[in-house]
C-alpha cells in the first residue's frame, strides 16, 4: 500500500506516543514521525526532504507549550493540519489552542477510533484548500498556484488548469487507473463537445512537460482502460 500522507506525533509521553504511532502505522495508512520534545519536533520539520501533512500535538511538554509553538508555525505561514491533544478538560484550554491556530482539539484518554476520524476529516479538509502540496515523483506539486517544482532542480513547471485537475485527481486515485470517461467527467463535466481525444492530448502535453525521459512513460501511466500516476516513484514520504 502506498502511504501518501505523513504525521508527526509531538509528545513527551514514551508510553503513548509509540503506541499512538503503532495505531496509525497500522495497515500502511500514514507514515509516522516521532518527538518527544518541540526541539525534537523543529529538528523533523526543518528537514527539507520530509515534508508532514499533519501534526499531533500535545499542550504541555519539557521545553515549552505546545500551543505556542502552534503559534510559532502559524506565524511562520506553515499550514499544515495541527490537532492539539491534552489531558485537560478546561474550555478555556481548548479556545486559546483554536486561537493559537490548531485545527481541532482532543481530551485524553482518547479513543484511538475518534483520533483516525478526525485525522482523516482534517486531511480531507486540508487538500481541498488553497495550502495544500502533493509530492508527485520528484516534483512538488502546487495545485493553488497550478505549477510543479523539481526538487532536484528547483525548476518550476506551470500547468494549465485541467493539467492541473488532471493530476490532483489521479493523485487522489492513490496510484490507481482511472478509465478515460471518468476522468473526463471528473475534469470536463458534462460536455457533448468533449471527447476523448480530447483528454489523450492533455495527458501528451502533460506527459511533454512531467516525464524525465521525454518519450517514455515512467510518471503518468496508461493502464487498464485509463491513466494513473506511478507513486513508487514517489520518494519516501
Amino acid at each position: 500500500m502506498t502511504v501518501h500522507h505523513s504525521i508527526l506525533i509531538v509528545d513527551d509521553d514514551d508510553a503513548l506516543r509509540p503506541i499512538l504511532a503503532e495505531q496509525l502505522q497500522e495497515g500502511g495508512a500514514y507514515r509516522v514521525e516521532e518527538a518527544a520534545s518541540l526541539a525534537e519536533a523543529g529538528e523533523v520539520l526543518a528537514q527539507s526532504n520530509n515534508r508532514i501533512d499533519m501534526i499531533l500535538l500535545d499542550l504541555h511538554l519539557p521545553d515549552g507549550n505546545g500551543r505556542d509553538f502552534c503559534a510559532q508555525l502559524r506565524a511562520k505561514s506553515i499550514r499544515t493540519p495541527i490537532i492539539m491533544m491534552t489531558g485537560s478538560h478546561d474550555e478555556e484550554d481548548v479556545v486559546r489552542g483554536l486561537d493559537a491556530g490548531a485545527n481541532d482539539y482532543v481530551s485524553k484518554p482518547f479513543r484511538i477510533g475518534e483520533l483516525k476520524a478526525r485525522v482523516r476529516v482534517q486531511l480531507r479538509l486540508f487538500e481541498n484548500s488553497e495550502d495544500v502540496v502533493f509530492d508527485i515523483g520528484s516534483y512538488v506539486f502546487h495545485p493553488a498556484s497550478k505549477q510543479l517544482t523539481d526538487r532536484r532542480t528547483s525548476q518550476r513547471i506551470h500547468l494549465t488548469e485541467k493539467e492541473t485537475a488532471i493530476l490532483k485527481f489521479l493523485y487522489r486515485a492513490g496510484g490507481k487507473p482511472v478509465e478515460r470517461e471518468v476522468l473526463l467527467h471528473e475534469v470536463w463535466g458534462y460536455h457533448a463537445s468533449v471527447t476523448t481525444h480530447t483528454l489523450e492530448t492533455h495527458i501528451y502535453r502533460l506527459r511533454q512537460k512531467i516525464e524525465p525521459e521525454q518519450g517514455r512513460a515512467g510518471l503518468l501511466l496508461t493502464e487498464g482502460g485509463g491513466y494513473c500516476l506511478n507513486l513508487s516513484q514517489q520518494r519516501s514520504l
